[in-house]
């Protein structure tokens, strides 16, 4: 199974940028991963919420293929627990899907057209974060829930 991450916008993080650098060189020796930045949308200032979830919600499609499974990184989406989540990859990779898609949208979310493409919405915790800090917190479980399948000693119960 492939997995992928879409993000919109660039992190200007640096220390956030070696940390999501670490993790995915971490996680590429358990699964082939990409992480792809979408680049912010120009003119902002001139586009309404709706105007700016659309014009995302074009370019995240444009990057999805038929056979991808999409998931939605999304407040209301399913909560996991750690060892949950390894369970739920562990299903997909059963399943034979050929490359599962996360992707975390823009300020506003998400438009309606990629919400009725999604195979699923995910939700980190009933906090907001950064965007960006979302980024490395959805590597680093990704990372996670493939040293549970291997039951190496990385996480702790």
């Amino acid at each position: 199974m492939n997995i992928r991450l879409l993000a919109i916008g660039k992190t200007d993080n640096k220390a956030l940028q070696t940390l999501i650098d670490d993790y995915t060189k971490r996680l590429s020796f358990y699964v082939k991963f990409d992480l792809e930045i979408i680049p912010d949308i120009k003119n902002v200032k001139n586009l309404s919420e709706a105007q700016q979830k659309e014009k995302e919600g074009e370019l995240i499609l444009s990057k999805i293929t038929a056979t991808d499974q999409l998931l939605l990184l999304d407040e209301n989406g399913k909560t996991f627990s750690s060892v949950g989540f390894s369970d739920f990859l562990q299903k997909k990779m059963n399943a034979g899907i050929k490359t599962l898609v996360f992707v975390i949208g823009g300020p506003y979310g998400f438009s309606e057209t990629v919400y009725q493409k999604a195979q699923g919405k995910v939700s980190l915790s009933e906090m907001t974060f950064s965007h960006q800090m979302v980024r490395l917190f959805v590597i680093e479980q990704l990372y996670r829930g493939f040293t549970i399948l291997r039951n190496e000693p990385y996480h702790h119960q």
